[in-house]
């Protein structure tokens, strides 16, 4: 279920092999999709010759705002055509307005593989160690399938209590918080009685659930006795946040976080080692098929360097989408790679804040 068949660009190849197999795949008639080959014939390069480079992605223009509208079906390459019909669609959080939709066969559950591993080293729990309960958006968000995924390899369950993320910070932006705090608490009834009833050893919530979760002595203390790995992710914590859940709420679970959205896939928190020179959490993307850069907000073709703040800049290169150089509306710190993993690390999300004094985004629950 989890190999790709046929994989046209794997991430054996160099860089500039990986590029250039991925601009063959994505703009030849043969194997790409009806919108790349119709946008190829709009741009003033072609990508088949001029695009060798990580960098040299940055001559596309930004099309994530075209992928609020255009038709799923034009996403899909004709190259896997010859495969067994397995696409589905997903939406974005809808954090930047209207969602955006990416279609999705088999590889991002490539990173899902990946991501189990990384969280087998941070110690979350394994096959025969008890369920998942994910508290957070299903469809048509790409993150419940994850989850689900995820505990499919540890050969368990998955519950899932599910919650809407735009209806929440639709209400958090026209000041109906009340609104908001009332849908937390319907969800942490439904966890209750999941946690009450099944043998959950894993949870996965966001950071403001977590502290919900926290808040209330009862389900807290359920949490405490039951669960031994705690995923979070969906909106930003403060390292004095992050800190309390990990050593004082629940300082017998292994906490983890991730980092990604629907547009670049999954980064999960990298275990901490020797040669780590940043005490928090850092997340590491999914090498080669998905890239994040730290770029200076006010020039974004100028990459920060390592330690410093800027604007995280993303691009996805797999079988089934492309998407290039994209500005996300996220602020982080650029880490060091370290020997187990050579990638840039990201540290300290935060919603980004225009430099004329404007607003972040709403992040709501998620």
């Amino acid at each position: 279920m989890m190999q790709t068949p046929a994989d046209p660009f794997t991430a054996d190849l160099d860089d500039e092999e990986f590029v250039r197999a991925a601009m063959r795949w994505h703009f030849s008639p043969q194997t790409g999709s009806p919108y790349w080959l119709k946008r190829a014939a709009e741009l003033d390069f072609d990508p088949l010759t001029d695009i060798r480079t990580w960098d040299d992605l940055g001559r596309f223009p930004d099309v994530s705002e075209e992928w609020r509208d255009i038709p799923v079906d034009d996403l899909v390459p004709a190259g896997t055509a010859q495969d067994a019909w397995d696409f589905q669609v997903f939406d974005s959080g809808g954090t930047t307005g209207r969602p955006k939709r990416i279609v999705e066969s088999l590889s991002r559950r490539k990173g899902v593989l990946w991501v189990s591993e990384v969280l087998a080293e941070h110690g979350v729990p394994g096959e025969g160690q008890g369920h998942w309960l994910h508290l957070g958006p299903t469809g048509p968000h790409i993150v419940g399938r994850s989850v689900g995924l995820l505990a499919q390899l540890r050969r368990t369950f998955a519950h899932f209590i599910d919650f809407d993320p735009r209806w929440v910070k639709a209400s958090v932006k026209a000041g109906r918080g009340e609104e908001a705090g009332r849908y937390v608490r319907h969800i942490l009834a439904q966890a209750e009685d999941v946690l009450a009833t099944q043998p959950v050893s894993v949870l996965f919530a966001t950071p403001p659930v977590l502290e919900a979760i926290a808040a209330d002595e009862r389900l807290c203390d359920l949490v405490q006795r039951k669960v031994r790995g705690i995923i979070w992710a969906g909106t930003s914590v403060s390292p004095e946040t992050l800190r309390m859940l990990e050593e004082e709420v629940f300082p017998d679970a292994a906490v983890v976080g991730l980092y990604g959205n629907t547009m670049m896939g999954i980064a999960p928190q990298r275990p901490k080692s020797a040669g780590d020179t940043y005490d928090g959490c850092v997340f590491v993307p999914f090498h080669p098929y998905s890239r994040v850069t730290v770029v200076d907000p006010e020039d974004t073709s100028r990459e920060v360097g390592h330690g410093e703040r800027g604007q995280a800049r993303i691009s996805l290169v797999s079988r089934d989408l492309l998407l290039p150089w994209t500005l996300e509306r996220d602020s982080v710190l650029r880490i060091a790679p370290t020997e187990a993993y050579p990638q840039d690390g990201l540290a300290d999300v935060q919603p980004l804040t225009s430099g004329d004094g404007g607003q972040a985004p709403v992040e709501g629950v998620y």
